[in-house]
């Protein structure tokens, strides 16, 4: 994987890259191995994080994305936004939860996003073979039942991916907290193909 950063010098931004080894779920040691190179996985996280930190420098860039773009999309390990949008670090504001969908956090996000660090454009990104595709509105009953406290949150399921989009795209545009409505565009990410495929919003 390569990551981008900028740095602003006297003639303008320059743009350097860092190449860093990623490793997938299936390549993450089981418990065993884990413990025998002692540690956790959140101790590799900080491990790496340090080795990271040694090379760093401050790339000198402001809270507001480049792109003036926020992206919502799934929470899915298999997304790797910016490699799949040609996104570099600082381009764009990335939220993420179950399914991409929109939810009162996201637009309260998308709120702060657009009024306060400039941006102007959304684009919405589900994904084929989503998990909340396999779930239904019981899942909050199964945690009542469970912990004694019934969920306030909605799970968000759906069963057609390209009207979850298209409710997405409506829940945005109608929203009376966000300000750029225009430029709203949503999208299913084939996670074998790669490939993004626009959802008409009709």
């Amino acid at each position: 994987m390569t990551l981008f950063s900028r740095s602003h010098t006297a003639t303008g931004w320059a743009v350097t890259s860092t190449v860093i080894g990623m490793t997938t779920s299936a390549s993450v040691p089981t418990e065993s191995e884990g413990a025998i190179r002692g540690g956790t996985v959140t101790d590799r996280l900080v491990e790496a994080n340090g080795r990271y930190a040694a090379a760093f420098t401050d790339p000198g860039m402001d809270a507001r994305p480049v792109l003036h773009v926020a992206v919502v999309a799934c929470m899915d390990a298999r997304l790797d936004l910016h490699a799949a949008l040609g996104l570099e670090l600082g381009d764009c504001h990335t939220i993420r939860n179950a399914g991409g969908v929109v939810t009162d956090d996201v637009i309260r996000s998308l709120t702060i996003s657009q009024r306060k660090l400039g941006t102007r454009s959304i684009v919405l990104i589900h994904h084929t073979g989503c998990g909340l595709e396999a779930i239904t509105e019981d899942f909050r009953t199964e945690l009542e039942d469970e912990v004694g406290q019934r969920p306030a949150w909605a799970v968000e399921s759906f069963r057609d991916v390209d009207q979850d989009v298209r409710q997405s795209m409506q829940r945005v545009r109608t929203s009376p907290f966000l300000v750029h409505t225009d430029d709203v565009r949503g999208f299913v990410f084939d996670v074998k193909t790669g490939l993004l495929r626009e959802i008409d919003p009709a």
